[in-house]
């Protein structure tokens, strides 16, 4: 994370001494190693459950979708959210798991390059939790999100950072 400019009103990275959006210059920035972990659920029926559990969804394979979605959505991240730069992700890790009442989502992101990969991280299991309701909708209707959040990230000038309350 860049230093607040001392030209912004606010102290935000992302906003110049008039209030404007921008991208932060990160040219200057060391090329590091780099992680993020973020984590969120899907709230499902009963049925979805047990449904995941055995003979699978009626659109298909609901967890194998939702894996492949979240690593596509890591990879398109700068496209989606406006002041995010382009890097090279090198490493996009989605697992998910059916618990007794949702489906836990976890993406790990790594990069090697000059700013962390915390927005890919949970932009993967945004996308990849809304994959999942969009297998589910059929079976489920209320199926919903929650406690999307970043659980971790390694590297950079700031080094390490760990959420210290259990999800």
């Amino acid at each position: 994370m860049a230093e607040p400019d001392a030209g912004s009103p606010s102290g935000l990275t992302h906003l110049d001494e008039s209030g404007a959006a921008r991208m932060v210059d990160v040219s200057a920035k060391e090329v590091t190693a780099r992680t993020a972990v973020a984590t969120g659920r899907v709230l499902v029926s009963p049925e979805v459950v047990g449904l995941l559990r055995g003979e699978g969804v009626p659109k298909g394979d609901a967890l194998g979708v939702a894996r492949v979605a979240g690593i596509m959505a890591a990879k398109q991240t700068p496209m989606l959210v406006p002041l995010c730069h382009p890097i090279a992700v090198s490493r996009v890790e989605v697992d998910l798991r059916v618990d007794d009442d949702a489906v836990a989502v976890r993406a790990l992101v790594g990069t090697a390059d000059r700013t962390g990969v915390e927005m890919e991280a949970l932009t993967a299991v945004s996308v990849a939790a809304l994959t999942v309701i969009d297998m589910v909708k059929g079976v489920d209707r209320g199926a919903c999100i929650e406690n999307i959040r970043l659980e971790s990230k390694d590297g950079g000038r700031s080094g390490s950072w760990r959420r210290e309350d259990p999800p």
